[in-house]
């Protein structure tokens, strides 16, 4: 059975791969389905999605519904042990609007991290 959570991510920004690999260890096995936006493979367009904005923001497919940013994140929390509070807590008035901020100004950063290269040969492409 596929999982009801699948998130989009870029695999070439080192913060968001560690993230992503945190993330991965903790969340229950099949709840969540992680997707590489960053591979040659990824085909945003045949998903639906417009590829500027998805190497902008995270998104997350949950159900059938694209969500992004704060809200991508959120859907995350939820699904892992340990991690359900910080959904909670980016759900408070106050504090949702304010991390809704925090994520853009981070989004509008990003491009300027370092990005991790790929090494395709053979047929293969890994980072």
């Amino acid at each position: 059975m596929p999982a009801n959570l699948t998130v989009f991510y870029d695999g070439l920004c080192p913060l968001c791969s560690r993230e992503i690999e945190h993330y991965r260890r903790r969340v229950t096995a099949g709840a969540v389905e992680f997707v590489d936006i960053a591979k040659p493979e990824f085909d945003a367009l045949a998903l639906g999605l417009n590829p500027v904005q998805v190497h902008r923001h995270i998104h997350a497919r949950v159900g059938g519904q694209f969500v992004t940013g704060v809200d991508a994140f959120r859907e995350l929390w939820g699904v892992i042990p340990g991690f359900r509070w910080l959904r909670w807590v980016t759900g408070l008035p106050v504090v949702y609007p304010a991390s809704k901020v925090l994520y853009a100004i981070f989004a509008r950063l990003r491009p300027l991290l370092p990005k991790r290269k790929w090494n395709c040969s053979g047929g293969q492409c890994r980072v």
